[in-house]
């Protein structure tokens, strides 16, 4: 509840770039359902999202640019 909360707020100021570190962390099916909706709905908005997660099946949903790093250094685009 608290995730999806966070969201909302940062959202909620229609921001041209969005922070959003790890966003469906600690969320049920249907958070994440919901957060993915909403994310890609602002991205065909033009909106900017830069997003961390682990989770390689959100990054490749959500992406247009995939970073990874490895010890803190940038060690591969893709």
């Amino acid at each position: 509840m608290k995730q999806r909360l966070g969201i909302a707020q940062a959202i909620m100021e229609d921001p041209e770039i969005l922070i959003l570190d790890e966003p469906m962390n600690g969320l049920d099916k249907n958070g994440v359902k919901l957060i993915k909706q909403k994310l890609l709905e602002l991205k065909t908005k033009g909106k900017t999202i830069l997003l961390t997660s682990h989770i390689s099946q959100d990054i490749n949903e959500l992406s247009d640019y995939i970073y990874e790093f490895d010890n803190g250094s940038l060690s591969q685009i893709l």
